[in-house]
């Protein structure tokens, strides 16, 4: 196969690969930016939020760890299933899901909440605007040169890789996590996130952007749950608690030797506790045109998530849920 004009643009001393559109990061640079977070950090969360369960698992998660995340925006990111007409109406659903879990949770909507885009990329040079991506660039352009943003994306990765299109610069702004495609020795690469909008997922990978890619199968799979679990430790605890307890089981009615994976919850959970969510630097993986990994070691480095520890996870988000549930009145 004929490598891509972005394929051709290595650096002429044979340093990492780096599409020419966008500004260079040094590689160290890159990779302190890699080091997982010790300390709190700044926070934006794009979420196809009536996509599936676990999304609203991750967006309570997120709220309910603010001792070490302070989420300034959320966007709504497209998605086209059984539950959508297409991407548009998948991201005006996940917006009003979005606002659902917000007041369930006491927090309010207004200039926090922006509607993402209504479709995919057309190509991998060709942004898509909206309020997301205008705010995106906003605030990784107000961003410190000390303290990145980290831009958490549990969706096809539409309104993340626009921004980067339509202000190159920020990839020196900010550090992106993203739950997309399977392991790198995985068959394919055909989830469900990365398939929707395969050359919003080529400009991440290439533009040279501090990554910390968590997969799917074989990685974030193991972040498994069953109803009894839910019913004992998420129904009842408060609001959010029985409104995430009601979504789990609209989907898993019978309960009998069945799980359902909350995937969405391991980017949360490697920000807040990377030993539960263990990584390595790797070389950027090429995605090829039939949407499988290819590996060229010339390209720049992302940290990649190997495994997540299921255990600290769901304890982790369990208690936090007790705590903020709200306590009966003892006399």
């Amino acid at each position: 196969m004929a490598p891509s004009k972005a394929e051709k643009s290595h650096s002429a001393k044979g340093g990492p690969f780096v599409s020419n559109l966008y500004p260079p990061v040094p590689e160290d640079r890159r990779v302190r930016r890699l080091q997982p977070p010790d300390g709190p950090i700044r926070m934006v969360l794009d979420t196809d939020t009536f996509n599936e369960i676990d999304d609203q698992f991750a967006l309570a998660y997120t709220l309910l760890s603010k001792e070490r995340i302070r989420l300034e925006a959320i966007y709504a990111a497209p998605f086209h299933n059984e539950l959508s007409d297409g991407p548009k109406d998948g991201m005006e659903k996940s917006y009003d899901e979005i606002v659902r879990i917000l007041e369930r949770m006491g927090e309010s909507a207004e200039g926090f909440v922006f509607r993402g885009s209504e479709r995919y990329l057309p190509g991998p040079q060709e942004p898509v605007d909206s309020e997301a991506a205008r705010d995106l660039v906003a605030k990784a352009m107000a961003a410190p040169d000390d303290e990145p943003l980290y831009v958490v994306a549990i969706g096809a990765i539409t309104n993340i890789a626009s921004a980067i299109l339509l202000e190159p610069r920020i990839i020196e702004k900010i550090v992106v996590v993203w739950l997309g495609g399977h392991a790198l020795w995985w068959n394919d690469a055909t989830e469900f996130n990365l398939k929707q909008d395969a050359a919003g997922a080529q400009v991440l990978l290439d533009c040279g952007v501090p990554l910390v890619l968590i997969p799917v199968l074989g990685v974030s799979s193991h972040l498994a749950t069953t109803l009894p679990e839910i019913e004992a430790h998420v129904r009842g605890k408060g609001a959010i608690g029985d409104f995430l307890a009601e979504r789990y089981a609209s989907v898993v009615k019978d309960h009998f030797g069945r799980s359902r994976v909350i995937w969405d919850i391991s980017t949360i959970a490697w920000l807040l506790n990377p030993d539960a969510v263990p990584t390595e630097l790797v070389h950027s993986p090429v995605l090829t045109e039939r949407l499988t990994w290819s590996r060229d070691t010339s390209r720049h480095l992302i940290r990649c998530a190997t495994y997540v520890h299921r255990d600290a996870v769901f304890q982790d988000l369990f208690r936090k849920l007790e705590r903020s549930a709200p306590q009966p009145n003892s006399r």
